[in-house]
């Protein structure tokens, strides 16, 4: 299985190489079009190969998609932590009252199914 997965990383390698190299010209990123950069005198230009900015936009798609899936499940995660702190609340009320059957001499009903369980 790890060979498959290194010659499966190999020829993603090569394929993005062979992109890159058959995309070397270069184009000329504007931050804004020239009447709203001239109005705001905000004319910021950059050329770059267009092999980085595909793969720019790649990575920048994965990164707001990672960052928009994380905050959906928010409310997911909240909940499970919100479960996962009532059942060790339970747990510890649990163990309390196991003790103070112990000490007193008797045991619930429900309390002694569970000893016998565990």
């Amino acid at each position: 299985m790890r060979y498959i997965r290194y010659a499966f990383l190999a020829a993603l390698g090569a394929v993005l190489i062979i992109i890159a190299l058959a995309n070397r010209g270069k184009v000329t990123l504007t931050l804004l079009p020239t009447p709203l950069a001239d109005l705001l005198q905000l004319n910021y230009t950059v050329d770059l190969p267009l092999f980085v900015v595909i793969f720019g936009g790649i990575v920048a798609g994965l990164l707001i998609g990672f960052v928009w899936e994380w905050l959906r499940e928010h409310k997911h995660r909240a909940t499970a932590a919100r479960k996962e702190r009532e059942v060790h609340d339970l747990e510890r009320k649990l163990k309390r009252e196991q003790r103070k059957a112990i000490a007193s001499g008797q045991q619930d009903e429900v309390l002694a199914l569970l000893d016998n369980k565990s």
